[in-house]
């Protein structure tokens, strides 16, 4: 069996460690896409309890939160001693600002596999349309009056 020496091993993992306690969770990853009419948003929210799960729209700032406790197998009453805690736990909270061109009424939201996507459909007055062009018409001008006054 052979055995890597890393000098700077020991020193990483204990600055990792002290680092750890004074460092935020991680916010949220996601992914933000449009897909026809629609805005949809993932959010990587792995092991996160759904009942936790709180999204709120105010002046089109979406907020979404969502909580990762502690997870214990067996039911046992006394707190277990890890060997490796690489998993953030907490309260997560994240906020986007939107647009004026999506229909806050109608956002839609889902949680499957530790993902939860965000479904936010374009307004109607927001969507591309087309504009016709007419030709073949005379040029039109606009001939106006002025008057003179005589003093």
């Amino acid at each position: 069996m052979l055995l890597q020496f890393d000098p700077f091993r020991d020193f990483n993992r204990l600055a990792n460690e002290m680092l750890a306690a004074t460092r935020a969770p991680q916010a949220m990853p996601m992914d933000v896409y449009r897909l026809g009419d629609h805005y949809v948003i993932e959010f990587d929210l792995p092991g996160v309890d759904p009942d936790s799960l709180d999204l709120t729209t105010e002046n089109n700032t979406l907020t979404v939160r969502a909580e990762r406790t502690t997870a214990h197998g067996g039911g046992e009453k006394t707190e277990p001693s890890y060997l490796a805690a690489e998993r953030p736990r907490g309260t997560f909270s994240r906020q986007l600002m939107l647009g004026e061109g999506v229909d806050l009424n109608g956002i839609a939201a889902d949680y499957k596999d530790g993902v939860l996507t965000v479904t936010i459909p374009v307004a109607e007055h927001a969507k591309p349309r087309r504009i016709q062009v007419g030709h073949g018409g005379e040029r039109k001008v606009i001939e106006g009056s002025t008057e003179t006054s005589s003093t």
